[in-house]
């Protein structure tokens, strides 16, 4: 019957027999061929995923915790049509933005997105700068489904990060091991899962997949450029109406200061907290923070083989290569 704390969805029920032979296939049985594309913010994950995929007959999946947002579209940079380049993409525009997708959402969502490409005789392309997405759909972070416990969250989030890592490498030190102690938010869901397991499951010892790990990462003055010139371009899109409009749909400042990033300097500009200049700053300082957790989150991962995007040449031929090979 399993833990109270788990639940299934209606995703995973229908999807239960679809996935049992293949997502836990043995060891020596072959497995299906996913190309991960990992970078940070404004690196050209996205542009580089559309190529490969028109090269190689892929198909992508987005693996970006705020795309999956209906509505989110300039503050979160999600590809257009136009970039898309007919190239058909999987979980965007999946949730309700007033709603929580967790990453066990996605991980539901990914598996199945993955056989039906592969079934279609395509190849799954995940891309995406959500770290913790790819780790916990490929098997190097296992994510029990728990159902939130609103109560003891309340007690956590009074605490500090640091706070909290000292709490969760008292109580599960494997985990505190691999979690990052300035991320408040995945602190206090893994201290939640402590408290209805006992422990964070581990992750899972052989490979889900047959992937190739690419990282894109510009220099880091290029990166820095692309970034500011990137809030420009969003800017001049409709970026402060996008968020009023989204407000005025029901999407709420509060749930805003959790989407964080854009949203959160957004909701406190239209609340007439910040000017537009400290808007402006606060955005791109706070997009150039995030794109050094992201590559500190990734270099940890030495499966990871990185290039600078002019390097399309080099990145082909690898790819090409690893499809090629039995």
């Amino acid at each position: 019957m399993g833990h109270p704390a788990l639940r299934k969805t209606p995703i995973a029920r229908s999807a239960l027999v679809l996935l049992k032979h293949y997502c836990t296939l043995e060891p020596m049985q072959k497995r299906q061929k996913v190309l991960v594309i990992v970078g940070p913010t404004s690196s050209g994950k996205s542009a580089l995923a559309v190529e490969l995929a028109r090269k190689f007959n892929g198909e992508v999946i987005s693996a970006d915790s705020r795309q999956v947002y209906s509505g989110l579209d300039i503050g979160t940079g999600k590809i257009t049509r136009r970039e898309m380049k007919g190239i058909r993409h999987h979980l965007l525009d999946v949730s309700d933005p007033c709603r929580t997708f967790t990453a066990h959402d996605f991980v539901e969502r990914a598996q199945l997105a993955i056989y039906d490409i592969s079934q279609r005789g395509k190849l799954p392309i995940i891309a995406g700068g959500t770290g913790f997405y790819i780790d916990a759909l490929v098997g190097r972070i296992a994510v029990p489904n728990v159902i939130p416990d609103l109560k003891l969250r309340a007690r956590l989030e009074k605490k500090s990060a640091a706070q909290l890592y000292a709490l969760l490498k008292k109580r599960d030190p494997r985990r505190a091991r691999t979690i990052e102690p300035e991320h408040k938010r995945r602190l206090i869901r893994a201290l939640e899962i402590v408290a209805a397991l006992g422990k964070n499951p581990a992750p899972a010892t052989i490979a889900r997949y047959d992937m190739l790990w690419l990282g894109i990462a510009p220099p880091v003055k290029e990166l820095e450029k692309k970034i500011s010139l990137r809030l420009q371009t969003r800017m001049k899109r409709g970026m402060i109406t996008e968020v009023k409009r989204l407000h005025a749909s029901g999407l709420s400042y509060k749930r805003m200061e959790v989407l964080g990033l854009e949203y959160r300097a957004l909701a406190r500009f239209l609340q007439k907290k910040i000017t537009h200049e400290e808007l402006m700053h606060e955005i791109e300082r706070g997009s150039r923070n995030y794109a050094k957790k992201q590559l500190a989150y990734w270099r940890r991962n030495n499966d990871i083989k990185w290039f600078k995007p002019a390097q399309m040449p080099r990145i082909s031929g690898l790819v090409e290569k690893w499809l090629n090979r039995k």
